[in-house]
């Protein structure tokens, strides 16, 4: 999974503090099941997020999914890295969806904080030999973590309906066909065609305005929770916000002078 963070990054004060811990599912095999890695070279500024839970399939579960997101608050704070991506440390797998297994012990009140926690953990690139699907119809559940309300607006009713109703199960290059999916590549002996993937969407990332991109991930992403009228009025205080950037000025400096901009997100 690929995701352009609303600020830019700085790991490194980050990973020392996950990578310390031990998280009490996996303890007893030594793993860790969250691992923050910066990258460095001419991939400086990007993350990545490793999800390690081998026994589980990566499965969703409460540690899981809190790590995920103490990770995610602490590297918006941040100001050097401009992607973050997605990976798992399970060979085959990406992630298991849900982990059932723990659910069925929740509580419904605790069901139900569980899935306001699984918000905005979504899936855009895979590989070719990937399965996915929203199968919890099968289980006598219901999709949750927005699945109702996301995949409306990404296929269509008719669409989401079908997939969800029949808990169908698609492969990447179905996905991609359907629009589900950005892209798919065809997998390698090591079984991770889709991160390198990633990796080209993310060095495609890297170079632009750290800014704008931020500013644009925001107008579309509450864009689509509103009326097209109210949508434009988000694009256009976005784009007010942009206007005084340095990085916005240096853009149009290059373009004139005819070089690459270096920007700096300021």
């Amino acid at each position: 999974m690929l995701y352009a963070l609303p600020r830019a990054l700085r790991p490194q004060h980050l990973c020392k503090g996950l990578l310390a811990r031990s998280y009490t599912s996996d303890r007893a095999a030594g793993g860790l099941e969250i691992q923050v890695r910066a990258l460095e070279g001419p991939d400086q500024a990007i993350t990545e997020i490793l999800m390690n839970r081998p026994r589980a399939r990566n499965a969703l579960g409460n540690i899981l999914v809190g790590e995920l997101l103490e990770a995610l608050a602490q590297l918006r704070e941040d100001r050097q890295v401009r992607v973050l991506l997605f990976r798992s440390g399970v060979k085959g797998v990406f992630c298991a969806g849900a982990d059932l297994k723990e659910r069925e012990q929740m509580s419904e009140a605790e069901v139900g904080v569980f899935v306001q926690r699984l918000q905005g953990l979504m899936n855009e690139i895979a590989a070719s030999s990937a399965v996915m699907g929203l199968i919890e119809t099968t289980r006598g559940l219901l999709p949750g973590a927005g699945g109702t309300q996301r995949l409306p607006r990404c296929l269509g009713v008719a669409l989401a309906k079908e997939l969800i109703f029949t808990g169908r199960r698609l492969s990447g290059t179905e996905a991609l066909a359907i629009g589900l999916v950005n892209h798919t590549v065809d997998q390698n002996k090591e079984g991770n065609a889709a991160y390198h993937r990633a990796r080209t969407l993310a060095q495609e990332i890297l170079p632009q305005a750290p800014i704008a991109v931020r500013l644009g991930k925001l107008a579309i992403d509450r864009g689509m929770e509103v009326d097209i009228a109210s949508g434009m009025a988000i694009e256009g205080m976005c784009y007010a916000q942009n206007i005084p950037t340095q990085d916005r000025l240096e853009g149009m400096a290059a373009f004139r002078e005819k070089r690459s901009p270096k920007f700096v997100g300021e």
